[in-house]
């Protein structure tokens, strides 16, 4: 006799059918030997993992997303137990998020206001800060694998997708430190997943979704139009054009720039800073970069295990049948790449935001080459491949290593000290050596300043060159009890002199020429030096410089360095 509402049910094994697939569809029947069950011989409940449990967990959704955590975990791994200490621009950035404004001389506002609120509500230790790009950059990872389910991809093309998103150098690179670099290949991303959504659907809504995206990454960093130039032109290129008789699009673009008009009027009302920081950058620092170096770059930053899966998602955006709908992907990588090969000096990193799709439709063409059961070995293996490069390339862009280790490292490779900027180097790049010093700076600073009597400590303005001394003075200096810096660089020339006069003041470094030809007494109080920082921030004079020949004010606006 069964229970009230429990039908008898008998169930046939077919022998290509096995007993876990059975019990997967009738989970509380106990299968006999001779196929045949009842549910009154139920010993007790069932302790297997629930069949929606088990599909969940081995879903495409849940594979990629297992790609994604394993990025976020190789970061938070790195921020707990290396991570050396806080980048030159983290340390402007904070001071930024301290002086909150539409606007900024080297960029727009959106990454600023977004750390202020990060601050606000974890802090700002060093694991605290870069929490959100590693959160920004899994989200990244797991947004290239469902493009390539948009782009009609299985399994195999989303886990590829995510692979190759997931170990690029510069993706980790971007993903260590704060800055706008990881919030643009995320608003990027985004946006040309949402550009999926809408061609799939035809759904016009998306365009809101889109302009919005657009807008906000625009308010983030300004080569979002990059993006929406080459997004644009795909789209007037392709049979997609027809939305263009619509209002759906202008209604996007005005969303978009409606979303970046603050910093425009901002601009406007400062004199168009960023367009003179711009034109500085490009013709002082990155004046060194090339064309050739541009394109050499792109296959090594990216991972070269990479190129045959990237540059099969371009060739197969511009002309594979497989993803024809979606061939204004590939035009708008080109039309982007396009305007960085006309500036003549773009940083090899500026076209990063753009290779996610290229990795999600090679993802697609690979796993339809290898469809075969004779080939289909090569998907695991390459994804093989892919992590195995992207882990041994790592200590290069993650400071994961001692740094003594790391110089062995890049010795055994053959990576030498490099950098975007025309700066003498020393035993380590760039990127790495402007993680170094800062503490030491501000403390060394604080000693000179305790020297003085309370009278002259209560008029005496803390002057350093470039933004990542003046940073470091704010962000370590409030242990010490320093009042915050002025200085000449960028966002800090535009914060001005506050309410010094000059008549007394610390400045940290620079030669002693310049400082007695501008002060009636200067005294060299002290030096500070640093191993592995950039050369030009190591043993650096700190000057007591009193009797300014002028007002400080006045000479203001001869000292400006955007840049």
């Amino acid at each position: 006799m069964l229970p009230h509402g429990v039908r008898e049910a008998t169930i046939i094994v077919h022998p290509e059918r096995s007993l876990h697939e059975l019990r997967r569809h009738v989970p509380s029947i106990h299968m006999q030997a001779d196929g045949r069950g009842s549910a009154a011989h139920s010993s007790g409940p069932v302790t297997s993992t629930p069949a929606h449990l088990r599909t969940a967990l081995t879903s495409d959704t849940a594979l990629i997303f297992y790609v994604a955590m394993a990025r976020l975990a190789l970061h938070f791994w790195t921020n707990a137990f290396a991570g050396y200490g806080y980048f030159r621009d983290e340390l402007y950035y904070l001071a930024c998020a301290e002086h909150l404004d539409a606007g900024y001389v080297d960029q727009p506002p959106f990454s600023i206001f977004l750390l202020s609120a990060v601050r606000l509500i974890i802090g700002d230790s060093l694991f605290a800060l870069r929490l959100t790009p590693a959160l920004f950059s899994a989200a990244v990872v797991f947004l290239a694998g469902l493009m390539a389910r948009q782009l009609g991809g299985g399994r195999a093309a989303q886990v590829l997708a995510a692979l190759g998103t997931a170990i690029s150098p510069i993706s980790l690179a971007f993903g260590t430190v704060y800055s706008m670099n990881f919030l643009d290949v995320f608003f990027w991303t985004l946006a040309a997943y949402v550009g999926m959504l809408l061609v799939r659907t035809e759904n016009p809504r998306y365009w809101i979704l889109l302009g919005l995206v657009i807008g906000v990454g625009a308010l983030n960093k300004i080569s979002m139009v990059w993006f929406a130039s080459g997004f644009g032109i795909g789209i007037l290129l392709s049979p997609h054009r027809h939305w263009l008789r619509t209002r759906w699009p202008y209604l996007a673009a005005g969303i978009a720039l409606l979303c970046f008009l603050p910093y425009v009027i901002w601009n406007v009302i400062h004199g168009f800073p960023h367009l003179e920081f711009i034109r500085n950058a490009t013709g002082g620092k990155y004046s060194g970069l090339s064309q050739l170096t541009f394109l050499r770059d792109q296959l090594l930053i990216h991972n070269p295990a990479a190129v045959p899966l990237w540059a099969a998602g371009l060739i197969a955006l511009l002309g594979a049948r497989a993803v024809s709908a979606y061939r204004y992907q590939g035009i708008a990588f080109l039309v982007v790449a396009g305007i960085l090969l006309l500036n003549g000096h773009s940083k090899s990193e500026y076209l990063a935001a753009a290779f996610p799709p290229l990795c999600a439709a090679g993802g697609v063409m690979i796993e339809r080459w290898t469809a075969g059961r004779a080939l289909r070995w090569l998907r695991p293996a390459y994804g093989g491949v892919l992590v195995v490069a992207g882990l041994a390339l790592a200590p290069a862009v993650l400071p994961i290593l001692p740094v003594e280790q790391y110089i062995r490292y890049a010795d055994a490779v053959g990576l030498k000290p490099h950098t975007a900027e025309r700066l003498r180097l020393g035993e380590i790049p760039q990127f790495y050596a402007d993680m170094f010093g800062w503490p030491e700076k501000a403390a060394a600073v604080a000693e000179v300043y305790h020297r003085l009597s309370p009278d002259e400590k209560s008029r005496c303005a803390i002057y350093a060159e470039n933004y990542g001394r003046c940073g470091a003075i704010d962000f370590f200096g409030k242990h010490y009890g320093l009042p915050k810096s002025i200085g000449r660089h960028n966002s800090y020339w535009l914060w001005g002199p506050r309410d010094y006069t000059g008549e007394i003041m610390i400045i940290l470094g620079g030669g002693l020429k310049d400082k007695q030809e501008c002060f009636d007494a200067v005294e060299v109080a002290g030096t500070i030096s640093c191993q592995y920082c950039m050369p030009y921030e190591d043993s650096l004079s700190i000057y007591i410089c009193r009797g300014l020949r002028g007002s400080l004010a006045d000479r203001w606006t001869s000292v400006k360095n955007y840049d």
